[in-house]
Protein backbone atom coordinates (compact mmCIF):
# COMPACT_ATOMS: atom_id res chain seq x y z
CA UNK A 1 0.00 0.00 0.00
CA UNK A 2 2.63 2.46 0.75
CA UNK A 3 4.23 1.86 -2.86
CA UNK A 4 1.05 2.25 -4.49
CA UNK A 5 0.63 5.68 -2.38
CA UNK A 6 3.68 7.05 -3.55
CA UNK A 7 3.26 5.91 -7.18
CA UNK A 8 -0.46 7.95 -6.98
CA UNK A 9 1.84 10.69 -5.25
CA UNK A 10 3.84 11.03 -7.86
CA UNK A 11 0.52 11.01 -10.40
CA UNK A 12 1.13 7.61 -12.18
CA UNK A 13 -1.97 6.77 -13.72
CA UNK A 14 -2.65 2.94 -14.34
CA UNK A 15 -4.85 2.15 -17.00
CA UNK A 16 -5.28 -1.36 -18.86
CA UNK A 17 -1.39 -2.72 -19.85
CA UNK A 18 -1.55 -5.50 -22.45
CA UNK A 19 1.85 -6.66 -22.15
CA UNK A 20 3.50 -9.45 -24.05
CA UNK A 21 6.10 -11.41 -21.68
CA UNK A 22 9.30 -12.71 -23.98
CA UNK A 23 10.19 -15.62 -21.17
CA UNK A 24 11.28 -18.99 -19.94
CA UNK A 25 10.52 -18.36 -16.49
CA UNK A 26 6.63 -18.22 -15.35
CA UNK A 27 7.83 -17.66 -11.53
CA UNK A 28 9.54 -14.24 -12.84
CA UNK A 29 6.70 -13.22 -14.97
CA UNK A 30 4.40 -13.64 -11.96
CA UNK A 31 6.83 -11.72 -9.96
CA UNK A 32 6.36 -8.86 -12.80
CA UNK A 33 3.51 -9.11 -12.49
CA UNK A 34 3.11 -9.04 -8.60
CA UNK A 35 5.18 -5.75 -8.64
CA UNK A 36 2.79 -4.20 -11.22
CA UNK A 37 -0.59 -5.22 -9.56
CA UNK A 38 1.22 -3.92 -6.13
CA UNK A 39 0.94 -0.49 -7.55
CA UNK A 40 -2.65 -1.01 -9.25
CA UNK A 41 -1.79 -1.60 -12.51
CA UNK A 42 -4.50 -3.18 -14.12
CA UNK A 43 -2.32 -5.70 -16.82
CA UNK A 44 -3.85 -8.10 -19.14
CA UNK A 45 -0.63 -10.84 -20.41
CA UNK A 46 0.64 -13.03 -22.69
CA UNK A 47 3.70 -15.12 -23.04
CA UNK A 48 6.29 -15.73 -26.38
CA UNK A 49 9.35 -17.98 -25.74
CA UNK A 50 10.49 -17.79 -29.61
CA UNK A 51 10.21 -15.82 -32.10
CA UNK A 52 8.13 -17.82 -34.15
CA UNK A 53 5.45 -17.86 -31.17
CA UNK A 54 6.64 -13.61 -30.87
CA UNK A 55 5.29 -12.91 -34.47
CA UNK A 56 2.41 -15.57 -34.11
CA UNK A 57 1.40 -13.16 -30.69
CA UNK A 58 1.73 -10.14 -32.35
CA UNK A 59 -0.59 -10.43 -35.33
CA UNK A 60 -3.08 -11.99 -33.35
CA UNK A 61 -3.74 -9.48 -30.74
CA UNK A 62 -2.64 -6.06 -29.90
CA UNK A 63 -0.03 -4.86 -27.14
CA UNK A 64 0.96 -2.19 -25.59
CA UNK A 65 4.52 -3.45 -24.15
CA UNK A 66 7.01 -6.10 -24.93
CA UNK A 67 8.84 -7.54 -21.67
CA UNK A 68 11.78 -9.58 -23.09
CA UNK A 69 14.40 -11.67 -20.77
CA UNK A 70 18.03 -11.00 -22.05
CA UNK A 71 19.77 -13.02 -22.58
CA UNK A 72 17.53 -16.04 -24.12
CA UNK A 73 19.09 -19.06 -25.48
CA UNK A 74 16.28 -18.78 -28.45
CA UNK A 75 17.01 -15.32 -28.97
CA UNK A 76 19.88 -12.87 -31.01
CA UNK A 77 20.47 -9.96 -28.83
CA UNK A 78 17.96 -7.69 -29.88
CA UNK A 79 15.55 -9.77 -32.42
CA UNK A 80 12.71 -8.56 -30.97
CA UNK A 81 13.70 -5.24 -32.33
CA UNK A 82 13.97 -6.16 -35.19
CA UNK A 83 11.01 -8.40 -35.82
CA UNK A 84 8.52 -5.25 -34.38
CA UNK A 85 10.00 -3.44 -37.19
CA UNK A 86 9.74 -5.87 -39.52
CA UNK A 87 5.75 -5.78 -38.49
CA UNK A 88 5.47 -2.04 -38.19
CA UNK A 89 4.61 -2.25 -34.85
CA UNK A 90 5.74 0.62 -32.76
CA UNK A 91 6.00 -1.10 -29.16
CA UNK A 92 8.03 -0.58 -26.29
CA UNK A 93 10.48 -3.08 -25.23
CA UNK A 94 11.70 -3.18 -21.77
CA UNK A 95 14.52 -5.57 -21.07
CA UNK A 96 14.60 -7.69 -17.79
CA UNK A 97 18.54 -8.34 -17.03
CA UNK A 98 20.99 -9.69 -14.26
CA UNK A 99 23.71 -7.94 -13.88
CA UNK A 100 23.79 -6.32 -17.39
CA UNK A 101 27.17 -3.71 -17.84
CA UNK A 102 25.80 -0.13 -17.91
CA UNK A 103 28.14 0.03 -21.49
CA UNK A 104 25.89 -2.71 -22.22
CA UNK A 105 22.41 -0.84 -21.41
CA UNK A 106 23.72 2.17 -23.35
CA UNK A 107 24.37 0.04 -26.80
CA UNK A 108 20.40 -1.49 -26.44
CA UNK A 109 18.91 2.06 -25.46
CA UNK A 110 20.53 3.77 -28.81
CA UNK A 111 19.40 0.63 -30.66
CA UNK A 112 15.61 1.14 -29.53
CA UNK A 113 15.49 -0.84 -25.56
CA UNK A 114 13.32 1.50 -24.30
CA UNK A 115 14.67 0.45 -20.80
CA UNK A 116 16.91 -2.23 -18.98
CA UNK A 117 15.13 -3.52 -15.36
CA UNK A 118 17.85 -5.73 -12.96
CA UNK A 119 16.10 -8.82 -11.98
CA UNK A 120 16.95 -7.85 -8.57
CA UNK A 121 15.88 -4.98 -8.47
CA UNK A 122 12.28 -5.43 -10.05
CA UNK A 123 10.31 -3.47 -8.28
CA UNK A 124 11.92 -0.41 -10.58
CA UNK A 125 9.49 -2.15 -13.17
CA UNK A 126 6.45 0.00 -12.96
CA UNK A 127 8.30 3.18 -13.29
CA UNK A 128 10.26 1.63 -16.41
CA UNK A 129 6.62 0.44 -17.70
CA UNK A 130 4.65 4.11 -17.35
CA UNK A 131 8.22 5.89 -18.57
CA UNK A 132 7.37 3.21 -22.00
CA UNK A 133 3.99 4.00 -21.91
CA UNK A 134 4.47 8.09 -22.12
CA UNK A 135 6.84 8.17 -24.42
CA UNK A 136 4.67 6.06 -26.89
CA UNK A 137 2.07 8.15 -26.57
CA UNK A 138 4.52 11.04 -27.42
CA UNK A 139 5.32 9.57 -30.39
CA UNK A 140 1.58 8.92 -31.17
CA UNK A 141 0.67 12.36 -30.37
CA UNK A 142 3.50 13.86 -33.18
CA UNK A 143 2.47 11.40 -35.81
CA UNK A 144 -1.12 12.60 -35.39
CA UNK A 145 0.39 16.48 -35.44
CA UNK A 146 2.62 15.43 -38.56
CA UNK A 147 -1.07 14.45 -40.01
CA UNK A 148 -2.48 17.14 -39.10
CA UNK A 149 0.01 19.29 -41.09
CA UNK A 150 -0.72 17.69 -45.26
CA UNK A 151 -3.48 20.01 -46.21
CA UNK A 152 -5.00 20.10 -49.30
CA UNK A 153 -7.05 22.60 -51.21
CA UNK A 154 -10.73 19.92 -50.43
CA UNK A 155 -10.07 20.46 -46.86
CA UNK A 156 -9.57 24.51 -47.18
CA UNK A 157 -12.51 24.07 -48.76
CA UNK A 158 -14.41 22.37 -46.17
CA UNK A 159 -12.56 24.08 -42.82
CA UNK A 160 -13.98 27.61 -44.61
CA UNK A 161 -17.01 27.23 -42.86
CA UNK A 162 -15.29 26.25 -39.80
CA UNK A 163 -14.99 28.49 -37.09
CA UNK A 164 -12.76 26.90 -35.07
CA UNK A 165 -10.08 27.87 -37.96
CA UNK A 166 -9.06 31.37 -38.79
CA UNK A 167 -9.58 32.11 -42.65
CA UNK A 168 -8.85 35.34 -44.37
CA UNK A 169 -8.00 36.92 -47.52
CA UNK A 170 -5.29 39.18 -48.48
CA UNK A 171 -4.43 41.35 -51.04
CA UNK A 172 -1.06 40.78 -53.57
CA UNK A 173 1.57 42.96 -50.98
CA UNK A 174 0.08 40.98 -48.22
CA UNK A 175 -2.65 43.45 -46.55
CA UNK A 176 -5.93 42.02 -44.96
CA UNK A 177 -8.95 42.12 -47.53
CA UNK A 178 -11.19 40.04 -45.03
CA UNK A 179 -11.13 37.97 -42.40
CA UNK A 180 -13.54 35.74 -40.55
CA UNK A 181 -15.00 35.60 -36.86
CA UNK A 182 -12.93 32.70 -35.99
CA UNK A 183 -9.78 35.15 -37.19
CA UNK A 184 -11.00 38.11 -35.12
CA UNK A 185 -11.10 36.16 -31.98
CA UNK A 186 -8.07 34.14 -32.15
CA UNK A 187 -6.16 37.84 -32.28
CA UNK A 188 -8.36 38.99 -29.13
CA UNK A 189 -9.76 41.69 -31.22
CA UNK A 190 -14.00 43.46 -31.13
CA UNK A 191 -14.20 44.27 -35.23
CA UNK A 192 -13.25 43.43 -38.05
CA UNK A 193 -12.21 46.80 -38.70
CA UNK A 194 -9.82 46.35 -36.18
CA UNK A 195 -8.22 43.30 -37.46
CA UNK A 196 -8.23 44.38 -41.17
CA UNK A 197 -5.51 47.56 -40.21
CA UNK A 198 -2.54 44.29 -39.30
CA UNK A 199 -0.27 43.58 -42.11
CA UNK A 200 0.33 39.95 -39.95
CA UNK A 201 1.69 38.09 -43.29
CA UNK A 202 2.61 40.97 -45.56
CA UNK A 203 6.30 39.67 -44.75
CA UNK A 204 5.50 36.34 -45.78
CA UNK A 205 3.43 37.63 -49.43
CA UNK A 206 6.66 39.74 -49.84
CA UNK A 207 9.18 36.64 -49.38
CA UNK A 208 8.56 35.02 -52.52
CA UNK A 209 10.55 31.34 -51.00
CA UNK A 210 7.91 31.66 -47.90
CA UNK A 211 4.93 33.21 -50.06
CA UNK A 212 5.56 29.56 -52.35
CA UNK A 213 5.95 27.68 -49.23
CA UNK A 214 2.79 29.25 -47.42
CA UNK A 215 1.06 28.41 -50.70
CA UNK A 216 2.25 24.62 -51.10
CA UNK A 217 4.05 24.80 -54.64
CA UNK A 218 7.67 26.16 -54.16
CA UNK A 219 8.50 25.21 -57.30
CA UNK A 220 9.77 22.22 -56.54
CA UNK A 221 8.60 17.84 -55.91
CA UNK A 222 9.45 18.09 -52.74
CA UNK A 223 6.76 18.04 -49.85
CA UNK A 224 6.42 21.46 -48.12
CA UNK A 225 4.88 22.00 -44.78
CA UNK A 226 3.13 24.54 -43.35
CA UNK A 227 4.31 27.94 -42.08
CA UNK A 228 4.50 28.18 -38.37
CA UNK A 229 4.94 31.45 -36.88
CA UNK A 230 4.30 33.86 -33.80
CA UNK A 231 1.62 36.61 -33.94
CA UNK A 232 0.61 38.75 -31.61
CA UNK A 233 -2.55 39.03 -29.77
CA UNK A 234 -4.49 42.78 -29.08
CA UNK A 235 -3.30 42.05 -25.47
CA UNK A 236 0.16 41.72 -25.82
CA UNK A 237 0.20 37.58 -25.89
CA UNK A 238 1.72 35.60 -28.43
CA UNK A 239 0.01 33.05 -29.96
CA UNK A 240 1.98 30.42 -32.44
CA UNK A 241 -0.17 29.78 -35.44
CA UNK A 242 0.08 27.26 -38.50
CA UNK A 243 -0.41 28.88 -41.91
CA UNK A 244 -1.30 27.55 -45.36
CA UNK A 245 -3.31 28.94 -48.16
CA UNK A 246 -3.94 29.00 -51.84
CA UNK A 247 -3.95 31.60 -54.87
CA UNK A 248 -7.28 33.36 -56.03
CA UNK A 249 -7.83 33.60 -59.26
CA UNK A 250 -10.07 36.15 -61.59
CA UNK A 251 -12.15 35.26 -64.19
CA UNK A 252 -9.58 35.91 -66.33
CA UNK A 253 -7.08 33.38 -64.59
CA UNK A 254 -4.77 36.63 -63.49
CA UNK A 255 -3.71 36.53 -59.76
CA UNK A 256 -5.97 39.28 -57.68
CA UNK A 257 -5.36 37.99 -53.74
CA UNK A 258 -4.51 34.87 -51.15
CA UNK A 259 -6.40 33.02 -49.51
CA UNK A 260 -4.61 32.33 -45.50
CA UNK A 261 -5.82 29.71 -43.10
CA UNK A 262 -4.62 30.35 -39.94
CA UNK A 263 -5.14 27.56 -36.82
CA UNK A 264 -4.10 28.68 -32.94
CA UNK A 265 -1.23 26.01 -32.25
CA UNK A 266 -0.34 27.39 -29.00
CA UNK A 267 -1.68 25.23 -26.58
CA UNK A 268 -0.45 21.80 -28.54
CA UNK A 269 2.77 22.97 -28.53
CA UNK A 270 2.79 23.66 -25.33
CA UNK A 271 1.56 20.34 -24.60
CA UNK A 272 4.16 18.65 -27.03
CA UNK A 273 6.76 20.47 -25.25
CA UNK A 274 5.44 19.01 -21.47
CA UNK A 275 5.38 15.54 -23.42
CA UNK A 276 8.39 15.70 -24.26
CA UNK A 277 9.80 17.57 -20.83
CA UNK A 278 8.31 13.99 -19.55
CA UNK A 279 9.66 11.56 -21.96
CA UNK A 280 12.78 13.42 -21.04
CA UNK A 281 12.97 13.13 -17.40
CA UNK A 282 12.96 11.13 -14.53
CA UNK A 283 9.46 11.04 -12.15
CA UNK A 284 10.54 11.18 -9.01
CA UNK A 285 13.74 14.34 -8.90
CA UNK A 286 12.89 16.03 -12.31
CA UNK A 287 16.17 15.00 -13.42
CA UNK A 288 16.95 13.75 -16.59
CA UNK A 289 16.40 9.83 -17.12
CA UNK A 290 18.91 7.52 -18.21
CA UNK A 291 17.50 7.68 -22.04
CA UNK A 292 18.26 11.30 -22.04
CA UNK A 293 21.57 11.34 -20.62
CA UNK A 294 22.83 8.57 -23.39
CA UNK A 295 21.61 10.91 -25.73
CA UNK A 296 23.54 13.92 -24.43
CA UNK A 297 26.44 11.61 -23.78
CA UNK A 298 25.98 10.88 -28.03
CA UNK A 299 25.71 14.64 -28.51
CA UNK A 300 28.33 15.82 -26.93
CA UNK A 301 30.87 13.13 -28.41
CA UNK A 302 29.90 14.06 -31.34
CA UNK A 303 30.04 18.10 -30.40
CA UNK A 304 33.44 17.09 -28.91
CA UNK A 305 34.82 15.32 -32.14
CA UNK A 306 33.95 18.40 -33.78
CA UNK A 307 35.36 20.75 -31.69
CA UNK A 308 38.53 18.78 -30.02
CA UNK A 309 37.48 20.10 -26.74
CA UNK A 310 36.91 17.42 -23.77
CA UNK A 311 34.05 16.84 -21.94
CA UNK A 312 33.54 15.58 -18.04
CA UNK A 313 30.89 12.66 -16.61
CA UNK A 314 30.23 12.28 -13.58
CA UNK A 315 29.25 9.30 -11.56
CA UNK A 316 27.47 9.10 -7.99
CA UNK A 317 26.39 6.47 -5.79
CA UNK A 318 24.25 7.44 -2.71
CA UNK A 319 26.03 5.50 -0.15
CA UNK A 320 23.62 3.60 2.32
CA UNK A 321 20.18 4.17 0.79
CA UNK A 322 18.95 0.81 1.53
CA UNK A 323 19.70 1.49 5.66
CA UNK A 324 18.09 4.76 5.21
CA UNK A 325 14.82 2.81 3.87
CA UNK A 326 15.07 0.17 6.51
CA UNK A 327 15.47 2.75 9.38
CA UNK A 328 13.65 5.61 8.42
CA UNK A 329 10.93 3.96 5.70
CA UNK A 330 10.81 4.38 1.76
CA UNK A 331 9.15 7.76 2.04
CA UNK A 332 12.76 9.41 3.46
CA UNK A 333 14.68 7.51 1.01
CA UNK A 334 12.72 8.83 -1.49
CA UNK A 335 12.93 12.48 -0.02
CA UNK A 336 16.97 11.69 0.42
CA UNK A 337 17.25 11.02 -3.94
CA UNK A 338 15.15 14.20 -3.54
CA UNK A 339 17.92 16.13 -1.68
CA UNK A 340 21.12 14.81 -3.39
CA UNK A 341 19.30 15.56 -7.12
CA UNK A 342 18.93 19.18 -5.55
CA UNK A 343 22.64 19.45 -5.09
CA UNK A 344 23.09 18.78 -8.25
CA UNK A 345 21.20 21.07 -10.00
CA UNK A 346 22.27 23.85 -7.86
CA UNK A 347 26.13 22.52 -8.29
CA UNK A 348 25.55 22.46 -12.30
CA UNK A 349 25.74 25.70 -14.86
CA UNK A 350 23.09 26.20 -17.24
CA UNK A 351 24.88 23.60 -20.01
CA UNK A 352 25.75 21.23 -17.34
CA UNK A 353 23.23 18.20 -17.21
CA UNK A 354 22.21 16.15 -14.03
CA UNK A 355 20.49 13.36 -14.25
CA UNK A 356 19.19 10.00 -12.54
CA UNK A 357 21.48 7.25 -13.63
CA UNK A 358 18.80 4.68 -12.17
CA UNK A 359 18.04 3.55 -8.13
CA UNK A 360 20.64 5.51 -6.07
CA UNK A 361 22.68 6.58 -9.08
CA UNK A 362 22.92 9.61 -10.08
CA UNK A 363 25.30 11.29 -13.38
CA UNK A 364 26.28 14.93 -14.48
CA UNK A 365 27.80 15.76 -17.99
CA UNK A 366 30.13 18.43 -17.81
CA UNK A 367 30.84 20.10 -21.40
CA UNK A 368 34.20 21.80 -22.14
CA UNK A 369 35.75 20.36 -18.93
CA UNK A 370 38.55 18.85 -17.84
CA UNK A 371 40.09 16.30 -15.56
CA UNK A 372 41.27 18.51 -12.41
CA UNK A 373 38.00 20.75 -12.76
CA UNK A 374 35.61 17.75 -12.99
CA UNK A 375 37.04 16.25 -9.93
CA UNK A 376 36.45 20.10 -8.26
CA UNK A 377 32.74 19.55 -9.32
CA UNK A 378 32.85 16.28 -7.39
CA UNK A 379 34.26 17.22 -4.23
CA UNK A 380 32.27 20.46 -4.64
CA UNK A 381 29.17 18.31 -4.76
CA UNK A 382 30.26 15.21 -2.25
CA UNK A 383 30.76 18.20 0.25
CA UNK A 384 27.25 19.66 -0.33
CA UNK A 385 25.61 16.89 0.08
CA UNK A 386 26.55 15.74 3.62
CA UNK A 387 26.34 19.31 4.53
CA UNK A 388 22.53 20.16 3.14
CA UNK A 389 21.69 20.60 7.28
CA UNK A 390 18.67 18.31 6.51
CA UNK A 391 18.42 14.47 8.18
CA UNK A 392 19.12 11.91 8.24
CA UNK A 393 22.66 12.71 7.19
CA UNK A 394 23.49 11.54 3.67
CA UNK A 395 26.98 10.90 1.46
CA UNK A 396 27.73 9.93 -1.91
CA UNK A 397 30.41 8.74 -3.56
CA UNK A 398 32.03 9.74 -6.84
CA UNK A 399 33.71 8.93 -10.30
CA UNK A 400 35.24 10.99 -12.73
CA UNK A 401 35.44 9.97 -17.02
CA UNK A 402 36.87 12.63 -19.40
CA UNK A 403 36.47 12.20 -22.53
CA UNK A 404 38.58 10.91 -25.06
CA UNK A 405 41.30 10.37 -22.61
CA UNK A 406 39.47 7.91 -20.62
CA UNK A 407 37.10 6.76 -23.45
CA UNK A 408 36.16 7.65 -26.82
CA UNK A 409 32.56 5.81 -26.83
CA UNK A 410 29.52 5.89 -24.61
CA UNK A 411 30.20 2.41 -23.67
CA UNK A 412 33.82 3.04 -22.24
CA UNK A 413 33.02 6.10 -20.14
CA UNK A 414 30.07 5.10 -18.60
CA UNK A 415 32.60 1.76 -17.66
CA UNK A 416 35.63 4.19 -16.86
CA UNK A 417 33.28 6.28 -14.21
CA UNK A 418 31.98 3.65 -12.87
CA UNK A 419 35.14 2.11 -11.92
CA UNK A 420 36.12 5.32 -10.57
CA UNK A 421 33.03 5.45 -8.51
CA UNK A 422 33.60 1.72 -7.20
CA UNK A 423 37.55 2.57 -6.38
CA UNK A 424 36.23 4.98 -4.01
CA UNK A 425 33.56 3.31 -2.71
CA UNK A 426 36.61 0.79 -1.93
CA UNK A 427 38.39 3.14 -0.55
CA UNK A 428 35.29 4.28 2.18
CA UNK A 429 34.81 0.98 2.99
CA UNK A 430 38.68 0.16 4.01
CA UNK A 431 38.60 3.96 6.12
CA UNK A 432 35.39 2.79 7.54
CA UNK A 433 36.96 -1.16 9.11
CA UNK A 434 40.22 0.80 9.69
CA UNK A 435 38.19 2.96 12.28
CA UNK A 436 36.36 0.42 13.65
CA UNK A 437 38.97 -1.77 14.72
CA UNK A 438 41.15 0.85 16.08
CA UNK A 439 38.24 1.93 18.47
CA UNK A 440 37.83 -1.85 19.53
CA UNK A 441 41.50 -1.87 20.38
Amino acid sequence: MERAAAFDALGLSRNLVRILFVHRFPAEIEHCLYELKKVRFTVSSDIAVTPEQFAERLRAKPFDLVVAEHPSPNWQETQALDILREMKKDIPVIFLVYGLKRETAAKFILKGVSDCVEMDRISHLPVAVHRALDEKALRDQRDRAEKDLRRSEARYRALAGNLSYGICRCGLDGSFLEVNEAMIRMLGYESKGEVLVLGLVREIIQDPPRRAQLLGHSGTNSQVDPIEMEWRRKDQTNLKVRLSGREVLSEKGELEAYEIIAEDVTRQREVEDHLRRLAASDSLTGLANYRHLVDVLDSEIKRSNRTNRQFALLFFDMDGLKRINDRHGHMVGSQALCRLADVLVSCCRGIDTPARFGGDEFAVVLPETNADEANLVARRICERVANDGNGPTISVSAGVAVFPQNGETIEKLLREADSALYSMKQLKSLAVRSTSTARAR
